[in-house]
C-alpha cells in the first residue's frame, strides 16, 4: 500500500486515486542513469489493490548532477492511469505491481 503521507489525490473518470513520487532519488536516479518513477493506487476500498508503477521519461527533480527537469503534473498522472487501464491494469485486483514504461526519449547521463 502507498504511504498516505506525501501522496496526492487525483480523480480520473470518476475514480479516486492516490499518487506519490519518492522524495529522495534512488542511487540510479540521483546520477540520472535511470528515469524517475512514481506510484499510483486506488484511494478507496479497505483492501489494497495492485499498485501502478509509472516510469517517467525525465530525471528525478532531486538528482545530484544538476539536470533540469519538469514537475510531474496531474495531467501526466491522469494520462498514465488511462494508458495503464487500457493495457490491463485493474487497481482493485490484488497482485504484483503493474509497470507502465513512459520513458521513451530518456537519455541517461554519463
Amino acid at each position: 500500500a502507498l504511504n498516505k503521507k506525501g501522496s496526492r489525490r487525483i480523480t480520473v473518470d470518476g475514480i479516486e486515486y492516490r499518487w506519490r513520487i519518492r522524495r529522495k532519488p534512488s542511487y540510479m536516479q540521483g546520477l540520472c542513469w535511470s528515469p524517475m518513477t512514481y506510484a499510483v493506487e486506488a484511494a478507496s476500498g479497505s483492501e489494497p489493490g495492485t499498485t501502478l508503477i509509472v516510469i517517467s521519461g525525465q530525471a528525478h527533480p532531486s538528482n545530484w548532477v544538476g539536470v533540469e527537469t519538469e514537475p510531474i503534473r496531474p495531467a501526466h498522472v491522469a494520462a498514465s492511469i488511462r494508458e495503464a487501464r487500457d493495457q490491463g491494469w485493474d487497481s482493485t485486483r490484488v497482485g504484483s505491481p503493474f509497470q507502465l514504461d513512459r520513458s521513451a526519449g530518456f537519455i541517461a547521463q554519463s
